[in-house]
């Protein structure tokens, strides 16, 4: 009896269902495409699915948690949630190294920019054990980032004296060099902050300025990527990444890169021609109803008075930041890949 009792048991535990891993992320801007559209589907849907139940994912945002998105790694490693995800710029004042994945002007299409990722990626696996006791997961791109000014802008130098809101460490300092004043101002305070005259122009992805109004306060569009591409990186606390088995590791990056990384790099390129069609009316906009800022494209005298600052001044103050190891590693990886070599 004891036997058939034993043998019952032991049938009925192998006839159990798995249950999935559920990992607690918290994701980037809730009101942006990349949350929406890539972000969402992934952790909600796609996850399950790739990974055979192995996993599935509760899901909010950092803004509708209520903390900064310079917060996310820092919570992460301190086991606070499972994975999260946040713009690389918002971290530098804990890892400056870091500002080396979003260099602004040396991508000017998304081929390009996620050349830069790839090249920047073993970089930033380092930097995530490193400075965040994380494990990097993949990396995302925003659109790259362009100017929204309030009154005429019709050239670069047009800048000078003007108050923007940069998007990160090297695009301030960019915006310094060229004579203007660059102003640390949150993402969601920029629509007001331009319609009261606070700051004159801001730096952000096309898309996200597009979704989160900009249009309505501003009037000229500068798509110089003053900001580079603002990419979104995603990691896991080591710690809970390090009791997964090998097996389950291996179909957790997996499913990141398949489900959730390439589909919005896919997208990247074609969503930055429509986010221009949407802010400017030029074109067919599938996302909502098209505004009708005016499109300032850059001369080739701006470019080359673009690159200039950022080897003159914006990539060998970074040197100072980052230390001679950090620029060695770039200058080896995503400086190679774009022909730019910093003397430090």
């Amino acid at each position: 009896m004891k036997t058939l009792t034993s043998t019952l048991i032991a049938a009925t535990l192998l006839a159990s269902p798995t249950f999935a891993e559920t990992l607690n992320v918290v994701g980037s801007w809730s009101n942006l495409p990349l949350y929406k559209n890539f972000e969402t589907p992934f952790w909600t849907d796609k996850l399950p699915e790739l990974s055979k139940g192995e996993f599935d994912a509760q899901l909010t945002s950092f803004d509708q948690m209520g903390i900064q998105g310079a917060d996310v790694f820092r919570m992460l490693g301190d086991g606070v949630f499972d994975i999260g995800a946040t713009v690389g710029d918002y971290t530098v004042g804990d890892a400056p190294e870091l500002e080396g994945l979003d260099v602004p002007l040396l991508a000017t299409d998304a081929a390009d920019a996620q050349k830069m990722v790839e090249a920047a990626r073993p970089m930033v696996a380092d930097i995530m054990h490193q400075r965040f006791d994380a494990e990097l997961l993949g990396i995302a791109p925003y659109p790259p980032q362009v100017v929204f000014c309030k009154g005429e802008v019709n050239s670069l130098a047009d800048l000078k004296g003007k108050k923007v809101r940069g998007s990160g460490r090297m695009t301030t300092k960019f915006l310094e060099a060229l004579g203007a004043e660059g102003i640390n101002i949150a993402f969601s305070e920029v629509p007001g902050s331009l319609e009261r005259g606070v700051i004159d122009c801001a730096v952000t992805g096309a898309g996200s300025g597009y979704s989160a109004g900009w249009a309505e306060v501003s009037d000229h569009l500068l798509t110089l990527p003053l900001g580079g591409w603002d990419p979104v990186v995603i990691a896991m606390n080591k710690d809970k990444f390090d009791d997964l088995s090998a097996e389950q590791q291996t179909t957790l990056k997996s499913a990141v890169a398949e489900g959730l990384e390439a589909p919005a790099w896919a997208a990247a390129q074609g969503g930055l021609e429509n986010d221009i069609a949407c802010l400017t009316g030029k074109g067919e906009c599938t996302s909502g109803e098209a505004q009708h800022m005016i499109l300032v494209e850059p001369s080739d005298a701006d470019k080359a008075e673009a690159l200039k600052i950022l080897t003159d001044v914006v990539l060998p103050d970074w040197v100072s930041r980052a230390g001679s190891e950090w620029v060695t590693r770039w200058n080896d990886s995503v400086g190679a890949t774009f022909g730019v070599k910093i003397d430090g």
